[in-house]
Order: C-alpha cells, then sequence, then structure tokens
C-alpha cells in the first residue's frame, strides 16, 4: 500500500516521476483564466483562517456541501467561522476519488507543511496550526509561493482597473496582475449594462464604447479576453454574431487573445439564485456546441485575416473530439484549451490529454489554469502537471514512446507555461 498523497502521488513509474520531478514541479505558472479579485492583491488582504481562505467564496465546496446534506447556514449563511470549518471537515473524508479530496490536502501540504488527513478528528488541530501560519501569509505572498509569474483577472469592461493600476505600481509585488476583457453581458441584451458603458465612454454606439474600453483595457496590460456562452450562436445578420465579429477583428487588432468557454448551464436552482446570487453552485453541464457556427465564426475571422489567438473550452466532454480537431483547422491561430470545471478532475484531464495526442498535438498545449476564486488553489497547477507527467510516462513505460527524457522534458516545461507564455503574448 502506498503512502498517502506522498512525494510521487500520481506518479506511478520511474519516467513519470524523472519528468515530474526535474522539468514540470518548479515551472513558474502563468494563470491566464481565475476570478480572483485584484483588490484584495492591492491591499495585501490577509485571510484569518481556512474558512476565509477555503469557504467564503468556493462554490466547489459549497456543492459538495450541499450534496452532503449540510445546512446552507453552514454553507453561505452567518454560522461562527469555526463551525463552518467544523462542517466542511465532515465532509472532506467522503469525498473519495473527488478532485477536491485532493485539492485541500495539496493546499495543506504545500502552504502549511501539514500531511495529516483532514476529518472531524484532525479539524481543530488543522485550524489553529493553520490560523497561526497564516499570519505570515496575505494575497501576494499566498500567489508568490507558488511561483506565480502572471496572473490574468476576469473584469468587465465598465470596469475602472484602478486595482490593476495600483498593483502595477506597487515594485514590492513580485508578478504582474492582468486584466481579462469580459463582456458577457452586453452580448446577452442587456440595456441597462450598455447604455452605462456607452456613457461612460460618450457615444451612442455599443460596439464603439466596447472598443474604447478594450483600448483602455489595453493601455492597462490587457492580453486576453474571455467569453462564457451556455448556447454558443453565431448567426448572420444578429447582433449577436455582428458584435463578436467586431470583437474577433479588434482582439486581433490589439494583439488580445480570445477565451471561448462553451457550454454551461448557469444559475439553474432558482433558490439558490434568489438567496445568494450567481455563482453559487448551481451550475452544470449544458448542450454540446453547434459546431458548424462555431466553424463559421472562426472562419470568416480567418478569412479577413483577422482571428486572434484563441483558446477553445468546453464543458460538455462530448465536445472534446470536435474542439480538438476543429482547433487544428486553425493552426497555430487556435488552441483546444484546458479541461474546464467539471472536465477539472482526472479522468477530465487524462482525456483532455488524450484528445490532444491522438486529434490535436500535445506538445504545443497551452496547459492549465485555475479558474479559481480562491488565494490558495494554485496546486491545481501541479495536480495537472503530474497527471501530464504520469500519461507521458505510460507512454514510455508500454514502448510506445522512446525514453528520450531530452525531448520529452522540453515538452513538459514548455506545456506546464512557456507555450501559453507565448501564446497569450504573457513574457
Amino acid at each position: 500500500m502506498k503512502a498517502f498523497m506522498d512525494r510521487d502521488f500520481l506518479l506511478e513509474n520511474e519516467t513519470a516521476r524523472t519528468l515530474f520531478h526535474t522539468y514540470a514541479e518548479n515551472q513558474p505558472i502563468y494563470d491566464y483564466h481565475n476570478h480572483l479579485p485584484p483588490r484584495e492583491i492591492a491591499e495585501r488582504k490577509q485571510y484569518e483562517n481556512l474558512t476565509q481562505l477555503w469557504l467564503a467564496a468556493d462554490h466547489y465546496k459549497w456543492r459538495a456541501m450541499r450534496a452532503c446534506g449540510v445546512d446552507e447556514q453552514y454553507i453561505t449563511g452567518d454560522a461562527p467561522e469555526y463551525e463552518k470549518f467544523q462542517k466542511w471537515a465532515e465532509v472532506v473524508p467522503q469525498l473519495v476519488g473527488c478532485p477536491l479530496y485532493h485539492w485541500a490536502h495539496l493546499e495543506l501540504q504545500r502552504y502549511f507543511e501539514i500531511y495529516a488527513p483532514l476529518m472531524p478528528e484532525t479539524a481543530p488541530a488543522i485550524w489553529e496550526e493553520t490560523k497561526e501560519k497564516l499570519k505570515a501569509y496575505d494575497a501576494v505572498s499566498l500567489l508568490e509561493k507558488m511561483n506565480v509569474r502572471v496572473l490574468c483577472t476576469t473584469d468587465d469592461p465598465a470596469d475602472t482597473l484602478e486595482w490593476h493600476k495600483k498593483i502595477a505600481a506597487d515594485p514590492t509585488i513580485p508578478f504582474r496582475v492582468l486584466p481579462s476583457f469580459r463582456p458577457d453581458k452586453y452580448l446577452g441584451g442587456n440595456p441597462d449594462a450598455e447604455r452605462a458603458l456607452c456613457e461612460k465612454y460618450g457615444t451612442d454606439s455599443l460596439p464603439e464604447a466596447l472598443e474604447k474600453a478594450l483600448d483602455y483595457f489595453c493601455e492597462n496590460g490587457c492580453k486576453v479576453s474571455d467569453h462564457g456562452f451556455s448556447k454558443f450562436s453565431y448567426v448572420p445578420g444578429t447582433k449577436q454574431a455582428e458584435l463578436l465579429h467586431v470583437f474577433g477583428k479588434a482582439y486581433h487588432a490589439h494583439g488580445v487573445a480570445m477565451q471561448l468557454h462553451l457550454g454551461p448551464i448557469r444559475n439553474q436552482n432558482p433558490r439558490l439564485m434568489a438567496a445568494i446570487g450567481p455563482d453559487a453552485g448551481g451550475d452544470s453541464v449544458g448542450l454540446t456546441t453547434d459546431p458548424f457556427q462555431l466553424g463559421m465564426f472562426l472562419g470568416d475571422l480567418a478569412r479577413e485575416n483577422s482571428l486572434p489567438n484563441t483558446i477553445l473550452y468546453n464543458l460538455n466532454p462530448t465536445d472534446n473530439a470536435m474542439l480538438a480537431t476543429m482547433a487544428v483547422n486553425f493552426a497555430p491561430k487556435v488552441q483546444f484549451g484546458a479541461a474546464w470545471w467539471f472536465n477539472d478532475t482526472i479522468c477530465g484531464m487524462r482525456r483532455q490529454i488524450d484528445e490532444l495526442m491522438e486529434n490535436g498535438l500535445l506538445a504545443k498545449s497551452v496547459g492549465m489554469l485555475t479558474d479559481s476564486r480562491s488565494f490558495s488553489s494554485f496546486p491545481r497547477h501541479e495536480y495537472y502537471r503530474r497527471i501530464l507527467c504520469q500519461k507521458l510516462g505510460e507512454l514510455v513505460e508500454s514502448g510506445q514512446y522512446p525514453a528520450d527524457e531530452r525531448t520529452l522534458g522540453q515538452i513538459v516545461e514548455n506545456i506546464c507555461g512557456k507555450n501559453a507564455a507565448a501564446f497569450l503574448y504573457l513574457y
């Protein structure tokens, strides 16, 4: 029986262990899609305990707690912080095989050097030890500890970017925090938001206001944009198609990469939505994406030589082969992106890696991201790197690829960060 989550966790052969410990483990992190609040970085926010750090904004954990029947007062309600942590500690041992179990223990190990499993019996001691050790951390040092080089937040086009400006002006912050342009609400018919943005930029034209907003974002370091679609639609002559075409051309002109997140059903539970609001853990896997409309969108931009570097993410795993093959149609401008959200599991990441190997090009992959709202979530990069190295090790050990450590090591280093930095202009 193997030790619990030890140094060689998920690394089942010698090639995998060599690739991870020599080439992957210490690579810097370029996290190009997350939901961290830049204000907390600028103000160097400190977290007094694991409830504040782990449970305050993490809908992954909220979903697990609800699935275990925990009352909402201990999830998003007003229960005391220690009692919330106790409820989470009761849930954790039940998460057998779930990435949340692995993530929680990687975070305990990497930030706090705690190697005991979290359970009701160990919870009091872990609570006290982490409270004491958190005194030495703030939002900046938590990221610095994980060797974060660049962080791209998710921001509305109407944002003032004041916190990004403060971060950029602070020489004591050893990494870059860049805004990402996320114009979803302006594609979905939100008249109030549209009106406010037009007023801000002194125009009656929404496309013009959005282009001015993008100009402002780029002046403040923006390198990536982001769009989320429950159902991607690109029907010529419609407002959404016209705006998408405007966006694509503008991104190309500005050297901004485009990310398309495809396929969630959001806020399905009306009671959660009414009580807590969006991003409360009431979302699920939705429809597959229409390949004809997505291909037409990319094709129209390619025809005009205006296709920006683009990453495609799917929530419905049925889309894996479609997106992997479509990306190659537009290579090298389009990438099949990381296993996203409900696919961010051992099986989901292995499926994504397999699809890239068989129908794309794994060696050019832009690797992993956190997509998180927690400042302690960055061991998720390690989780992916271990899975990647194990997969490559299996190919060598089974005779499907030669034991060429130099070539495989370079591929691993590139996937762990160098490819993303180059593709998304983050150097």
